[in-house]
């Protein structure tokens, strides 16, 4: 029987890429619902269009309307990929990371409680952790979670939720949590992509503070095979931590781009530091390692590689 599925945000970066893996991987029928603010893209979508088993649906999780075309069926379960996720959005201007991450999240679990999809996955971030020192042990599933700024304390919150509806309704939710995604289709206010587009064109690359802020990197695919597996095979109430265990400064990261790119050192300039920057990220994958079966399996180098060639041919 075919499964079908509901993915919210499925026009972003992550979702979009999670969309086309299961086109290619699995027979499930597929519905994506995104309001498409301006972190979605149409063209990420384009593709998909052409398969009977996908539907594009423009929904907003954050509110009540085209609750009955959304959920003119029962899903077997729902993705929730929706959220704002810039940390300087958050900071300028919070209010949209409040009622997307936390007022969309909570309308999805009452979809659930309400009987209209069976279970539910709430795609969150290593962010919720806070931040550690550079000797730390990484984050693991039992970490507190300790928020440093307004995104992150808004995907925290929507955790603390999906966690009270399991606990309370003994609902069937599980939650992941992800280090830094890069890869195709990814916004190009984010870091590697930015970095990417200014080395293709020759501008100068902005660099916070000293550099050595330190994060745990994943290929977008890899991430989308582990979800598929929690999806798969995941135990209703668990938290999964999935990391690339590829730890990188940023310094580190920008050098490999620069190289990949045929470019130079000189193009890095130093900027000032952001406001609520963490200092390091780190995932210990211990748990969906061995529970699971999963690993990543594309290297940072290759995964670069794919990415920067992913840029090269949109900017023509």
């Amino acid at each position: 029987m075919t499964k079908h599925v509901l993915i919210s945000g499925g026009a972003g970066f992550i979702g979009a890429n999670f969309i086309a893996y299961l086109l290619k991987n699995t027979e499930y029928s597929i519905t994506n619902a995104d309001c498409l603010t301006y972190a979605a893209s149409l063209e990420n979508i384009q593709s998909f269009t052409s398969s009977e088993r996908y539907r594009f649906i423009q929904y907003d999780i954050g509110s009540s309307e085209k609750e009955s075309e959304i959920f003119d069926q029962k899903y077997d379960a729902i993705i929730n990929f929706a959220a704002e996720t810039h940390v300087d959005r958050s900071i300028s201007n919070a209010s949209p990371f409040i009622y997307t991450n936390i007022n969309g999240t909570f309308h999805l679990l009452q979809a659930v409680l309400d009987g209209k999809a069976d279970r539910m996955i709430q795609i969150s971030t290593d962010e919720v952790y806070g931040s550690l020192s550079p000797y730390e042990s990484p984050f693991t599933e039992h970490s507190a979670l300790l928020p440093n700024n307004p995104y992150s304390a808004s995907k925290a919150s929507a955790d603390l939720l999906v966690r009270s509806y399991y606990q309370t309704h003994s609902l069937p939710v599980i939650i992941t949590r992800c280090s830094n995604n890069y890869g195709p289709m990814q916004h190009l206010e984010k870091f590697i992509p930015k970095v990417i587009t200014h080395a293709l064109t020759d501008k100068k690359i902005p660099l916070y503070g000293d550099g050595l802020n330190i994060r745990d990197w994943i290929f977008v695919e890899d991430h989308c095979r582990a979800i598929h597996m929690v999806l798969e095979q995941g135990k209703a109430g668990e938290v999964y931590n999935i990391g690339g265990n590829t730890e990188k400064t940023n310094r580190d990261v920008i050098e490999e781009i620069v190289k990949q790119t045929g470019k130079k050192n000189d193009m890095i300039e130093y900027v000032e530091d952001r406001k609520g920057h963490d200092r390091r990220y780190a995932i210990n994958s211990t748990k969906i390692e061995k529970e699971l079966g999963w690993s990543p399996s594309i290297s940072f180098h290759e995964g670069i590689k794919r990415t920067i060639e992913w840029y090269r041919k949109r900017l023509g």
